[in-house]
């Protein structure tokens, strides 16, 4: 079954204009062959593996998102793909209410915004594309740990919002999460049922710690197959509301008296 079966209309068309961003950052790009992966290895020379880039990572002040692009040794990433993107929250952009996990070694950090999530990994291609989604366990990003449903929650709040390093690669990141958001729910539900599997199959370890652990759940995406699905969903769904105004409906006893309804429907979007 589809991520995006059962979506309401609403919801669908969310992710519509989510793409449009996303295709609307790459396609700006790709007039002058540039890509969101170059545009965050622009003007800092050799590639290092592991290092992060842009070195200090991006991070918006305002709604506290954050993120960094790196890359793998070549024998210690999947075919076909160059690097990855991690994303994260920090507390003062998250909801009100969430704290993290109730884990045996949790300790508050000493600035109170330190105890960011990491919300989701992506997958990039040689040529600049978005390939796989993947969430990870606790050790792989250092992050502090909250439940599925608390990183759901917080998801709407990932919005990178400013021009630096780029303001189209931070734009692209911002779109793709709510592009797929049904992707990301999904895999991040399955990211707790590994590690609750994970920790019964291995009772002598210490699974958030465990180096045996490291993906707990991935999905290979593409941009246009999503956006096409959520066009083809669209066109099947009804509007709730009629898209023309309603026709006048006339006295049936003179045939002459006609009414319209008291508040005529929203202009058509």
């Amino acid at each position: 079954m589809s991520d995006l079966t059962g979506l309401s209309r609403d919801e669908l068309e969310a992710l519509a204009e989510a793409g449009r961003e996303v295709r609307l950052c790459q396609r700006v790009l790709a007039k002058t062959g540039d890509t969101v992966v170059g545009e965050l290895l622009r003007g800092h020379g050799t590639l290092h593996e592991w290092r992060h880039y842009p070195p200090g990572d991006v991070y918006d002040g305002e709604h506290h998102a954050q993120y960094y692009y790196h890359v793998h040794p070549e024998d210690d990433r999947p075919r076909g793909e160059h690097g990855h993107f991690h994303s994260f929250l920090r507390p003062h952009g998250m909801p009100m209410g969430i704290r993290p996990a109730a884990l045996p070694d949790a300790a508050p950090p000493e600035n109170d915004n330190d105890a960011l999530s990491h919300l989701i990994g992506v997958g990039m291609d040689g040529a600049g594309q978005a390939v796989r989604l993947f969430t990870t366990n606790r050790w792989v990003t250092g992050e502090t740990w909250y439940a599925a449903d608390d990183v759901i929650a917080m998801l709407d709040g990932f919005i990178v919002d400013h021009a630096r390093p780029s303001w189209p690669a931070n734009r692209w990141l911002t779109g793709l999460v709510r592009l797929f958001r049904p992707q990301i729910v999904r895999l991040l539900r399955e990211r707790d049922a590994t590690v609750r599997d994970w920790a019964d199959r291995h009772p002598d370890a210490y699974v958030y710690e465990d180096r045996g652990l490291d993906i707990t759940s991935q999905c290979a995406i593409s941009v246009e197959e999503q956006i096409a699905e959520v066009d083809m969903l669209l066109r099947g769904t009804r509007r709730r509301r009629p898209i023309f105004p309603e026709s006048p409906r006339f006295d049936d006893a003179g045939g002459s008296a006609m009414s319209v309804a008291d508040d005529p429907p929203p202009s058509f979007r």
